[in-house]
């Protein structure tokens, strides 16, 4: 029995960015993962508030508690582009910080005392694997401690003092998961014993959610792309890039679905290049309205670059939604895609910021877009055994179970 009085071991999943309602566009993978580990755990988020968001509340089965760390007002530093994009844009959120850390810190302090037999599922090496390692210092009963990386806290965050914390967090956790092959070679490379580190990405609904529909016809001119409107997502390479493709297949159309703080300069340089009759953005859109638009798409691209910061993606989990319904892939070849664009016949791999092969890439696939959709629906059955949402939440269960 735990400490709740429940049969089943207790976790508690410590995570900046979350879902602040049912339906909220912000990216919910943390919840996804948890509300699958709540067949399995008894599961408590300790989150960060935002305006509109319910103090505490109970969504598919994970208990929510959101803590304070600003005048409601001021509660901004995790949402609309993340905490690293977020204190770059507007370095007063630095004064933001320390409460940040130091209320998160506390609540799950008081959490750990009241319900012991806690495992800590840490997402992010910086800063949840910093409060979770120091509270295995300064607990008496510490808990396992797994601690998962997902790329903005390894590649954004440079210098000695972050390194050095890393490989501190590294050492006090039981296991660290980072979500490519690409991030534990970033690790080992920066000196960091990764004997206890490995590779588990998150999932994908590929079996109700991002799943081919028969009766959606695809376009043969639709491009599309999905993502937070942030410099390391490459979309003002592919808006580069859309004159030439538009000058070979005179009806193609970009339809961009994501919001962020780039939005403005990103539609002033679409109207700068001639393509407002082109070019749709539709905002920010939810989880449940993606698939109809990875359906419907001709291809979907994923330019990601390097940002000036060092920032990058981690994995990419968007490139796997589009394969999941059928929807043929053009994608940078980064270190985190690399793996993804190696395994299947769907996806075509282009050197991040080079606009002109993006052209040529996109080109290829709106000539013959029968050919390359059949391609990527092959491609679903292998997609199925490594990145669905089951097999990933039994993997990420044994992790924390230390089995």
């Amino acid at each position: 029995m735990n400490a709740s009085g429940g049969s089943r071991p207790a976790l508690l999943v410590l995570s900046s960015t979350y879902p602040r309602w049912d339906g909220d566009h912000e990216p919910g993978f943390v919840h996804e993962l948890s509300k699958r580990l709540a067949a399995r755990f008894d599961v408590i988020a300790l989150v960060p508030s935002s305006p509109g968001a319910l103090p505490r509340e109970v969504l598919d089965g994970v208990e929510i508690v959101r803590y304070r760390y600003a005048p409601r007002r001021y509660e901004t530093l995790v949402n609309a582009g993340g905490i690293v994009t977020n204190l770059r844009r507007q370095p007063w959120k630095w004064l933001l910080v320390p409460s940040f850390l130091f209320a998160q810190y506390v609540r799950a302090a008081l959490i750990l005392r009241q319900r012991q037999r806690f495992a800590i599922h840490a997402h992010w090496l910086i800063p949840q694997g910093v409060i979770a390692a120091l509270l295995s210092v300064f607990s008496s009963h510490a808990p396992r401690l797994v601690v998962t990386s997902h790329g903005a806290d390894l590649f954004a965050l440079r210098g000695r003092a972050f390194a050095h914390l890393r490989a501190w967090v590294v050492g006090r956790a039981d296991e660290v998961t980072v979500v490519s092959d690409a991030m534990r070679e970033n690790l080992e490379r920066a000196g960091v014993d990764v004997r206890k580190v490995s590779v588990q990405p998150m999932g994908v609904d590929l079996r109700d959610r991002f799943a081919p529909d028969a009766t959606t016809q695809r376009s043969r001119a639709e491009i599309l792309f999905v993502g937070r409107l942030v410099e390391k997502k490459g979309l003002r390479h592919l808006l580069d890039a859309m004159p030439s493709i538009i000058a070979l297949h005179s009806e193609a159309v970009l339809t961009i679905a994501g919001f962020g703080p780039e939005e403005a300069s990103l539609r002033a340089h679409s109207d700068a290049l001639g393509l407002a009759d082109r070019v749709r953005f539709l905002g920010a859109v939810p989880q449940s309205r993606l698939p109809a638009l990875y359906r419907r798409a001709a291809a979907f691209v994923a330019p990601f670059v390097e940002a000036k910061s060092g920032d990058q993606e981690g994995f990419g989990l968007v490139l796997v939604e589009a394969l999941g319904c059928g929807c043929p892939v053009i994608a940078s070849d980064l270190p985190a895609t690399r793996s993804t664009l190696s395994s299947v016949r769907g996806a075509i791999g282009v050197p991040p910021g080079d606009s002109d092969a993006l052209a040529v890439a996109i080109g290829t696939v709106l000539a013959d877009p029968e050919s390359f959709a059949a391609r990527a629906a092959a491609d679903r059955e292998s997609l199925l055994e490594r990145y669905d949402w089951s097999p990933v939440a039994d993997r990420y269960a044994a992790t924390l179970r230390g089995q």
